[in-house]
Order: structure tokens, then sequence, then C-alpha cells
């Protein structure tokens, strides 16, 4: 029998249960009971708490195929029913509130989620697909169950229970709110955009951008002296690392997030909609035509992509156009009398004579960047003089 729930009570069957909870979860308010369910009782649970989904079914147009992982559990659940409550590390499962009637032998459980386990809630979900929901065998699972009504802590548990499940530091920078003021921030730019805040949010069929790369991008447009800031083990004038090292520069902004809203945090978020979009300006510029760089992807004659080894330089050499305007906001002021052109012909020097039209090697060459920015750096000066 399958479990049953309506208005956020979820009525739990279980063959097993066993209060196991510490003196210290006692003292908080907390409880924690083990034990072994029918795994139709998981069928039904909410993930909504986890940092992670089930990978097969992940959102968007394209589905993943199964890892090792789901395989593993598959066969298991086709060859050795019987086994599997030994075999499968069981769920975990977090409620803001639990009644145990162990006569009844149920749990009625408030807002319940599973925090680790939606692997194998996916696999099981797919086994009783097989059977029209009637196998032969419903096999056993081991549960634990957490009793809490704070939701920082819940947050805290899902993270470190899928740790050893090589969770993405996306997913657990978007479970923890950092990634939610810089989507507002992008979309003060782009009003529909919504950004990828977890590794089930895929972003081949367009509906999430690229979280990491938008971080990527704000990162090497900063002013010389907000990187100063950033980090004391960066030097402030070598931005390869927003180029080669993406998990780096997720992590730089998730720390900028815990340290509260500074002037580097201020600055990468006036930044977003303005880097995000010259990204995407750079990313197909016509410009490129003619230029006979190999790399670049071209449809009919039309630049589709360049590559972002290319890119990121000339992105860095921007950065010395920010200024902050009258109102204190970070802002790109790009001086009229330097062209495009100029720039595309500097950074397809430094492809050709100091990358060895390698866009890779561009994208880490310290040189590359440094030719483009004394371009830019002068003209940034001239305009300075023209004004005053």
């Amino acid at each position: 029998m399958q479990a049953s729930h309506s208005d956020g009570e979820y009525v739990f069957r279980y063959h097993a249960c066993r209060n196991i909870s510490a003196p210290e979860d006692d003292q908080q308010g907390r409880k924690v009971y083990s034990g072994h369910a029918p795994s139709s009782s998981v069928l039904e649970l909410e993930d909504n708490e986890n940092v992670r989904e089930y990978l097969v079914d992940a959102r968007g147009k394209q589905k993943r195929t199964p890892t090792l992982v789901h395989q593993a559990i598959r066969k298991t659940l086709r060859d050795q029913p019987d086994q599997f409550s030994i075999l499968n590390g069981g769920i975990v499962i977090v409620t803001r509130g639990a009644f145990v009637d162990d006569k009844e032998k149920i749990i009625r459980l408030d807002r319940p989620s599973i925090i680790n386990g939606s692997q194998t809630q996916g696999e099981l979900l797919h086994y009783f697909e097989q059977f029209d929901q009637r196998p032969d065998y419903v096999p056993s699972i081991k549960f634990e169950l957490i009793v809490t009504s704070d939701d920082d802590l819940i947050a805290e548990i899902s993270i470190a229970r899928n740790f050893q499940n090589d969770v993405r530091a996306i997913s657990i920078a978007g479970r923890r709110g950092q990634l939610d003021a810089l989507e507002e921030a992008v979309q003060s730019g782009f009003p529909k955009a919504k950004l990828r805040k977890s590794e089930t949010d895929l972003i081949a069929d367009g509906e999430f951008l690229d979280t990491e790369k938008i971080i990527q991008v704000i990162f090497a447009l900063l002013p010389e002296r907000m990187m100063a800031n950033l980090d004391n083990k960066i030097d402030p004038s070598n931005k390869v690392f927003t180029y080669s090292q993406k998990t780096r520069c997720l992590k730089l902004f998730q720390r900028l997030v815990e340290d509260g809203p500074g002037d580097v945090y201020r600055c990468c978020l006036d930044l977003a909609p303005i880097a995000w979009g010259l990204y995407q300006d750079w990313k197909a510029h016509q410009g490129f035509r003619g230029t006979r760089i190999r790399s670049i992807e071209r449809d009919d004659g039309m630049i589709v992509e360049v590559p972002d080894g290319v890119i990121f330089p000339i992105l860095a050499a921007h950065s010395a156009f920010v200024k902050q305007n009258a109102n204190g906001r970070w802002v790109l002021q790009k001086p009229k009398m330097l062209s495009d052109a100029d720039i595309i012909d500097t950074a397809k020097q430094a492809y050709m004579e100091i990358a060895g039209h390698n866009p890779q090697t561009m994208g880490k060459s310290k040189a590359c960047y440094s030719t483009l920015m004394r371009i830019t750096t002068i003209y940034a000066k001239l305009s300075v003089k023209t004004a005053a």
C-alpha cells in the first residue's frame, strides 16, 4: 500500500521505526528517527528541499542518460530486490512535524521532503512504473527522518548530506539563496532571464542562463581597484583566472555574498547586466568577419560564435572604462574615439603572434590580456584629458 497525503500532511507507512535523537537534538527541539519502510512509502514524497533532483529527469527538454549510480540501483531492483534495503544507502527525509503511530505503523508528516536520496526515489519510481505500480515484490528501504521547523538548518542539512554525492557548487549556492540578488540584477537588463541555480537546471534549451559564465564575465569586467579587493591572493592586473577557473569564480562570488553588501559585491551587481550584454555582443560580433581567425564559427560568411578564449581578454580590457557615475552606480563608459575594429585588430594580433592561433592559449595568456589592456588604458586616459 502506498503512502497517502493531503493538505501538507503525508501518511508514511513503515515496518520499523526507532527514535535515535541525540541529547543535543532534544535540547534544540529536534527529533531524529531511523527505520525501514516499504519502498512504496517514498514514491510520492516531494524533494523540494533537496539541493539535487533526480538527474535523469532533470528540468529542461534534454534528459540525461542514467549514470553508473542509476544503473547500479536499477540492477539491484531488477535482480536482487530482496537485498535492496542492505545494498542501498536509503533516503533522508526532513519534516516540520511528525506524529508516530506505532500501533498502525504510520507516521503523519508535516510538509516532508527528501533531502538525500532523490536518485534512489527516481529509480524506485522507474521500477514501479515498469509493473504498472504493482510489482510482484515491494522492496524495503532504509530511512532517516529529521524533524525540525528551522528552515536554515534544513538547507544546511541538505547541503551537508549531499557532499558525499559530489553536488555541484552551483546547487549549493542556489539552495542558500546566494544567486537571487544576482538574478534580479541581470533581469534589470534582461527581464526574462532566469539563472541556473541547480545542476538540474539545463541551459541547453535556453531556459536558463549559465550562472557561472555570468560571474566569470563580471569578474573579467571588474575595474582593477575592485579586483584588488576581491581576494588578496589575486594579482589585480592578471584576469586569466576569470576565463580558466569558473569554480573559483563562483566560490569568490559566494564569499562576497556571505561577507555582506560591500563595495565589490555592489559593483558586481551593477555590472551584471552590462557584462552579460557585452559578452553576448562580442560572442557573435560581425566585426570579426574577414579576420581569418580559424577558430571562429561561421555560417554563410556570418559570425556565429567567437571562442571565449578570444572574448575574455577583450572583456577584461573594457574594465578600463568602468566608472562610478554621479549616483554611485558602476557603469561602462567607452570613449567614442575607440572603435570595436581597433580592439579586434589588437585581439587578432595577440591571437596570432602570442597565442599561436589557439583560443585556449589566448584565454590563459596574461600577455594577451596585457596587450589589449594597454590599448584601452591609453584611450581611457585620453578620454579623461579630452573631457577636462
